[in-house]
This record gives C-alpha cells, sequence and structure tokens, in this order.
C-alpha cells in the first residue's frame, strides 16, 4: 500500500509516524536509533510503497534555522541518496514536542509515561506529518506554528520549583 512517512529527526534518535493508504490521517509509527535509521526505512519499504518522506525542519521562533539543521540537512542527504525516487518535503517543527506533550496529557497519559522521550518522538513525527497531510487537502485544521500561545512554548520563562 502507498504510504507518507513522517519523520522526526535527532542526533540519537528518530520518531516516525505513517499516513494511511490514503493519505488522510498520520498515526505514531516507531522511534529509532538514527543511525540505524536508514536500514530501517529500506525494510519498511520492502512491504509497503513509500510515496514521499515529510522531515521536521528546525526553525527557531522567527523563521530562521535553528542549530540543529545541519544535523537535519545531513541527514536529508543521506536520506535523498538511499531513495533517489521518493520526494522529500521539509516542514516546519516549531512547538511539535510541546504539541505531542499536550496530546500526551490530554490523552490521559500518566506523568511518568510523559517522561519517555520515545513516545514524544513518535508523536512529534505524527504531528509533522499530519500538518503536511492537512496542508495538502486543503483543510482549515492546518497548524499554524506561530498561533501557538507563548504560554505554550519552550522558550517561556520557567518558574523554579
Amino acid at each position: 500500500m502507498d504510504r507518507i512517512i513522517g519523520i522526526d529527526y535527532g542526533r540519537r534518535r528518530t520518531g516516525l509516524a505513517v499516513s494511511d493508504p490514503l493519505g488522510i490521517f498520520a498515526s505514531a509509527l516507531d522511534t529509532i536509533d538514527s543511525t540505524k535509521l536508514i536500514d530501517y526505512l529500506k525494510n519498511y519499504a520492502i512491504s509497503e510503497r513509500i510515496l514521499r518522506f515529510v522531515v521536521g525542519y528546525p526553525v527557531n521562533l522567527d523563521g530562521r534555522p535553528s542549530e540543529a539543521r545541519a544535523d537535519v540537512d545531513a541527514f536529508l542527504k543521506n536520506l535523498a541518496q538511499a531513495f533517489p525516487e521518493v520526494p522529500i518535503t521539509r516542514e516546519d517543527e516549531r512547538f511539535t514536542s510541546v504539541l505531542a506533550h499536550q496530546v500526551m496529557i490530554d490523552g490521559g497519559m500518566k506523568a511518568s509515561r510523559r517522561k519517555d522521550k520515545a513516545s514524544v518522538d513518535r508523536i512529534s513525527a505524527a504531528i509533522i506529518l499530519q500538518s503536511y497531510l492537512d496542508r495538502m487537502s486543503g483543510s482549515s485544521a492546518v497548524f499554524d506554528p506561530s498561533a501557538v500561545p507563548e504560554s505554550l512554548s519552550r522558550n517561556k520563562t520557567r518558574r523554579k520549583k
């Protein structure tokens, strides 16, 4: 079946999400050690046809690329070499980790499980992919990172406990 893969790339681990065959919904797929990611995707491509990769692209609040850009750019180059026939789309990933935590809270996940960074990475990948799918479908529910209130931003000043 045809799938679109969402990727929240990190130096150590990478969250993955996958679309349904119709390209409407994104679901969290897995969290992989980043050094094994290309091999994982090649194995995945044996059973599922990958139509596109949607990779979270790190952007600062002011719209400029963040420090993690170099790591993601290197990964994008490797991904393009491994899958030359599959298009790659870079998707703004601002606030995806914050939104992932909120999804976990809203879903009733216990605090101890919310500390699992692998879960956050998977859910972030699903948010990145869903944002792309919504934009492509013309949905009015498209995520706009600039609309996230400062109170949810990681950049807000935290009170000491």
